[in-house]
């Protein structure tokens, strides 16, 4: 048996408009396996361009 969600598409949504509302950017949006939403400001050009794993190339 699966656990329930912890959270809804409909709460990714709202924080994500509310960030919109507030005139900034997304450029990325992380949710933790505890259902804690994190929205990081910025260009999301720049962060889909970014590689964290770069360094090991």
């Amino acid at each position: 048996m699966t656990a329930p969600a912890r959270f809804t598409q409909a709460d990714v949504k709202r924080a994500a408009s509310g960030t919109l509302a507030a005139g900034l950017n997304i450029a990325k949006i992380e949710i933790d396996p505890h259902g804690k939403i994190v929205i990081i400001p910025g260009d999301h050009k720049k962060a889909r361009e970014s590689n964290e794993w770069a360094d090991l190339d």
